[in-house]
């Protein structure tokens, strides 16, 4: 029997990974929810220290990617830190079933909130029977 859910899970792991550069830059894998509604699905992360205008996200061949370099916004010099910010990086796999044309983002207090609705010819569709 197949799964009927667009967020079925990839348990072969078979998906595409960022390829390995020489580069010394570290990455953070925001924490992130995924709900799956009739509408769409709808995604949040935790991406504190990102901008607005710095967030890119995108999808490639049905490759959802998250890239938002973070920047400390405090004034003056520190003289001892211990949390870090870093770029903020991840990857998922999504269903060509989804509407990428029509996915909307939203980025307050940290918080982007990803929705991105079924295409129409994936919602289901009730069919009348004519009589006659």
């Amino acid at each position: 029997m197949a799964v009927n859910s667009l967020t079925q899970r990839n348990n072969e792991g078979n998906i595409p990974t960022r390829e390995e550069t020489r580069a010394n830059d570290k990455y953070i894998r925001p924490a992130v929810n995924i709900i799956e509604t009739e509408e769409g699905l709808i995604l949040t992360a935790d991406i504190p220290g990102a901008t607005k205008e710095n967030l890119d996200i995108n999808v490639e061949k049905g490759i959802l990617t998250i890239h938002a370099p973070a920047q400390h916004a405090a004034i003056g010099t520190p003289s001892y830190r211990e949390f870090e910010l870093a770029s903020y990086y991840r990857q998922f796999s999504i269903p060509e079933s989804l509407d990428h044309e029509n996915a909307k983002a939203e980025y307050v207090n940290g918080i982007l909130t990803l929705r991105v609705p079924k295409a129409k010819i994936a919602k289901p569709k009730r069919i009348d029977v004519q009589v006659g």
